[in-house]
């Protein structure tokens, strides 16, 4: 009953009525992000379950910014993951301290933190990944670049996310814009690349080719492709939205509910603008003990990046809905 409770708190009215099996929230009435409390400041978050049963959420920010919650709701600054600065970035980063988009997860006793080094609008980039037992500031160890692009590539080594199978594999998603969102094979033993083969999932062919930000969730026998869509980081004026496909191989091909194909264009639209949410993308997903959640950022009419968190509901069809 309490966590029925804390779900219905969350998710607010139209929580209520997904979880009552009236069905999907339609883009006029989707929902408010969830109560969340403290420090909600965050572009580009990701959030990993602790041990202990709290969260530990790493968004970009000078030296990766981190932050705690006991519960899902109260956030707490816990400083940067590199508060002595990432030299081995700033070929990427034009020597700016500021890193992107980390994903950060749990295997194996210890968090694993996959980042990118970039400038805006460039393909000059690079993903990197970070290890730390406990997921304190100053705790990480660099392990090195994963991959890279650069300016002469038709793709882009930015926002990564790390996919481990049901059967054990390990896959890294990542892109932006160019030739869109791309994959590789990753070695647990290193969490670094297990061959040369990259995998297209997904492009667009409109509005600047605007596709980025993916993250791969297996749920009910299928890979769901989570991704935004349109522009980022232009406060009120953002247009990003959350989009969905799926398949049932990891690599693709990825489809969205009408049949279309990712690396068509296809997507389905599962959040966007409403109200004085702008803007709400770059999502990430985790299982919890209550539901599945969904991670974003989206902006305020003030222009401020904050977090966005709400719940994910399942359809007849196993098609996400967000409540």
């Amino acid at each position: 009953m309490k966590t029925r409770f804390r779900t219905l708190l969350l998710a607010g009215l139209t929580g209520v009525v997904a979880v009552l099996g009236v069905g999907p929230a339609s883009a006029a009435t989707y929902p408010n992000p969830g109560v969340v409390t403290g420090s909600t400041g965050a572009h580009d978050p990701s959030i990993a379950k602790t041990p202990s049963g709290g969260y530990l959420l790493a968004t970009t920010g000078d030296g990766i910014t981190l932050k705690t919650s006991p519960d899902r709701t109260r956030f707490t600054d816990a400083g940067k993951a590199f508060p002595s600065g990432t030299s081995w970035a700033n070929d990427y980063t034009g020597g700016s301290a500021t890193l992107w988009a980390p994903d950060i997860s749990y295997h194996g006793g210890k968090y694993l933190m996959y980042y990118a080094a970039s400038t805006f609008g460039s393909s000059k980039s690079a993903i990197f990944l970070a290890a730390s037992t406990t997921g304190a500031a100053g705790t990480w160890s660099n392990y090195g670049k994963i991959i890279e692009s650069t300016t002469s590539s038709n793709w882009n080594a930015i926002d990564p996310n790390l996919t481990v199978t049901p059967s054990g594999e390990w896959w890294l998603t990542f892109g932006s814009f160019w030739s869109g969102i791309k994959m590789v094979k990753i070695n647990p033993s290193t969490g670094k690349r297990a061959d040369s083969t990259l995998y297209n999932i997904a492009e667009r062919f409109v509005n600047s080719k605007s596709v980025e930000a993916p993250y791969v969730f297996y749920h009910a026998g299928y890979y769901y492709l989570f991704m935004s869509f349109d522009f980022c980081c232009q406060g009120a004026s953002s247009t990003y939205r959350t989009m969905v496909a799926r398949s049932t191989s990891i690599t693709g091909p990825y489809k969205d509910r009408a049949g279309t194909l990712t690396t068509a264009g296809g997507g389905t639209e599962i959040l966007a603008t409403h109200g004085s949410i702008y803007g709400p993308g770059h999502p990430a997903v985790f299982t919890d003990t209550d539901a599945d959640v969904l991670v974003y950022h989206y902006y305020t009419s003030a222009g401020d990046a904050r977090l966005g968190i709400n719940l994910l509901g399942w359809d007849s069809s196993a098609w996400p809905y967000v409540y």
